[in-house]
């Protein structure tokens, strides 16, 4: 391979990727309703028809949900898998966009070109800047690199649920040397990093139940239980004053950060004052003794999501409600054990009713462990070179604060270790509005998946 006409290609072709992606953009791929459920066919469809014009054997594998794309290239060298989704987010609310969400445009900004529109950066920008580096390695090279397996899904975006049953229903097809995972984001603008750990997660739901109806509260207030005080009695014990959750065993399997990794850390772009003061706010309100960085990457969490009871109207009615509700996610990180958590969450939350009071719990949420990678396979140092060599700057293995759980799928299920290497930035407004993907992000990411290929897929 010849790196240089590889870069070289990539440059001349630039346009031609771009108005490739625009067309994928455009497919409205909203995995969550199902009014679009074609279209998210659709769009699996068209990658099929990609992946096989570049050589690879590719084809759409039905599930009871929407279908999953997998493409084989067998060559020489270590087995690779690359991972994307192919679905979006819905673009609720329409009317906060200022351009048709899947009518993708490149657009000028004070920080340079963007392209915008939804998927544009969350996942379908990210997963091409891959597929464009074999493009163009094919195009100069007559073959595709290596021995490369793609695996793309279509259900990232409403909860994967016919990943696991695939994944174990197709194990030894897809099990690889190493994954790839082309969704995540850079520390900071113009530091290409590599995420080592992510936090996993555990969802909770409890309804608090007290009178048999809801009571008028002149007749009634004083006597009776209202669940809307006792629910806030039982939220505000979940911390201590100092930010620690002061929930018995919410910490066990959490590990301190090595002073080497924190050193690393601190050298890896991240301000925290532009990372709290773009958000309003002035300090970390976190656990005590720990800057922003830990707190986001290394440390647990317990949130209170959503919380809601009693009379929600305008005006008011003088009403004490008959239940409560809170929703509930908890960040794990280590080796903490989600079912262990659970346990000992509804053990905190039960032993703080008061008499008259009863729980429901909603058993339908999931849990996912903490994924931490084995950095120092030389895969992860060959990685950083590359994308320091393409971006002019020491690439940095980071941790991420939020979830992916096909990383810890991968290691679980197919026993693969995953390098995560994406190209967003935190301003890219996924999931919201007017989502955009860099120009440049799109440009160099093409350009550091062929130096990373170049390194690793031999």
């Amino acid at each position: 391979m010849d790196l240089n006409d590889v870069l070289t290609e990539i440059d001349s072709g630039l346009e031609d990727a771009m108005t490739r992606l625009f067309e994928l953009l455009r497919i409205r791929s909203i995995s969550t309703d199902p009014a679009y459920k074609s279209e998210t066919k659709d769009a699996a469809e068209w990658m099929v028809k990609e992946l096989n014009s570049l050589g690879f054997e590719a084809e759409l594998r039905p599930t009871p949900g929407h279908p999953m794309v997998v493409a084989h290239h067998r060559g020489d060298g270590p087995r690779l898998l690359f991972y994307g989704h192919y679905d979006v987010q819905p673009v609720d609310p329409l009317e906060l966009w200022d351009t048709p969400p899947f009518e993708p445009a490149v657009q000028d900004t004070p920080k340079g070109r963007v392209i915008r529109g939804r998927g544009a950066s969350d996942d379908k920008g990210q997963l091409m800047t891959f597929i464009e580096a074999c493009r163009a390695y094919k195009t100069v090279n007559g073959t595709l690199p290596g021995n490369l397996t793609i695996f793309l899904e279509g259900e990232e975006e409403s909860g994967s649920p016919s990943l696991i049953p695939f994944m174990k229903d197709n194990a030894e097809e897809l099990t690889c040397d190493l994954a790839l995972i082309c969704d995540t984001s850079m520390v900071s603008p113009g530091v290409p990093s590599i995420a080592g750990q992510l936090r996993g997660m555990l969802k909770e739901e409890f309804t608090l139940h007290g009178p048999r109806i809801d009571l008028h509260s002149g007749h009634y207030g004083g006597p009776a239980l209202n669940p809307l005080r006792e629910i806030s009695k039982i939220i505000a014990s979940f911390h201590d004053d100092q930010g620690r959750v002061a929930v018995k065993g919410f910490y066990d399997g959490v590990h301190d950060v090595a002073p080497e990794q924190l050193e690393a850390w601190k050298t890896c772009g991240f301000d925290e004052h532009e990372y709290l003061s773009s958000v309003g706010m002035t300090k970390a309100h976190g656990e005590t003794g720990y800057s922003a960085l830990e707190q986001q990457w290394a440390r647990p969490t317990l949130e209170i999501n959503g919380l809601w009871g009693g009379y929600q109207g305008a005006g008011s009615k003088t009403v004490i409600p008959a239940e409560a509700h809170c929703k509930i996610t908890c960040r794990l990180v280590g080796d903490m054990d989600p079912d262990h958590v659970r346990k000992a969450l509804r053990a905190h939350v039960e032993a703080h009713l008061p008499t008259d009071a009863k729980i429901t719990w909603d058993n339908d949420l999931d849990g996912a462990p903490a994924a931490v990678m084995n950095t120092d396979r030389p895969e992860f140092e060959q990685a950083r070179q590359a994308l320091s060599d393409e971006w002019d700057r020491e690439a940095v293995i980071t941790g991420m604060g939020g979830s992916i759980p096909i990383a810890y799928y991968f290691k679980s299920i197919l026993g693969m270790d995953a390098m995560l290497i994406g190209f967003a930035n935190d301003d890219d407004a996924i999931h919201s509005p007017n989502e955009k993907y860099d120009v440049k992000s799109f440009h160099k990411g093409i350009r550091s998946w062929a130096r990373i290929l170049d390194r690793i897929a031999k």
